[in-house]
């Protein structure tokens, strides 16, 4: 029984320190003499506790603030990429010119290792290259990217096999993860990896739908003339 009151007692006592949490100022030679059991090794003091507590905190802050560095450096590099690969789109005088300068800027400025552009038409001046396809777009190839060809969502991660098997062709089995930037009525552009991380489910893709747009905006002034 005493021992349901003691607990009882520790209780409200705590309730008590709860809705009073100033009161140790008062007393602070109370403060010095609590003890606080630690994880590992002996009691501390209160004061050396919260000691602890607040570097365990500022480390935590710190790391975060350093995440948070890194992401807005990358940021801004990818939105320094991006305005120079909007910046060479547009100096091009011919779709083929433009295309060929998309596929060049995301293989040697954006990291890709392999770079894939599939066409719903013919280019005109483009010759075959590996990293160009051109297929109609009532052909049953294109089954698996109907959806995403309609409402132009980038994706990322894997991909399935079936699309995987359209993009790249003799190189499926090196592509770990992809970038996906359907362009509807006017096909597909795909980044593979060899790395499984690279692209994820989730990842932003704010970036990708800048580089969409820019390159959808630049293949229109050749299609006016």
């Amino acid at each position: 029984m005493s021992d349901i009151q003691e607990k009882l007692g520790a209780h409200e006592v705590a309730a008590w320190l709860r809705r009073h949490p100033r009161f140790l100022q008062q007393f602070p030679d109370l403060a010095l003499s609590l003890v606080v059991p630690r994880d590992e090794g002996s009691a501390a003091s209160l004061a050396s506790y919260q000691l602890e507590v607040l570097r365990d905190k500022n480390r935590e802050l710190s790391r975060r603030l350093r995440e948070l560095f890194a992401n807005a450096q990358e940021n801004e590099r990818l939105a320094v990429r991006t305005h120079q690969l909007a910046l060479a789109l547009m100096r091009q005088d011919s779709a083929s010119g433009t295309l060929q300068a998309m596929a060049a800027t995301l293989a040697e400025e954006f990291n890709g290792d392999i770079v894939r552009l599939v066409m719903l038409r013919p280019v005109a001046g483009l010759e075959a290259a590996d990293w160009l396809q051109v297929v109609a777009a009532d052909d049953g190839a294109l089954a698996p990217f109907r959806d995403c060809l309609v409402d132009g969502e980038p994706i990322c991660g894997r991909l399935q096999p079936e699309k995987n098997a359209l993009l790249y062709g003799a190189r499926v089995e090196e592509v770990q993860s992809s970038a996906l930037l359907p362009l509807p009525g006017i096909g597909l552009v795909a980044v593979g990896s060899r790395d499984p991380n690279r692209f994820y489910p989730g990842m932003g893709t704010l970036f990708l739908r800048m580089m969409g747009e820019a390159l959808a905006a630049a293949l229109q002034r050749f299609e006016r003339r």
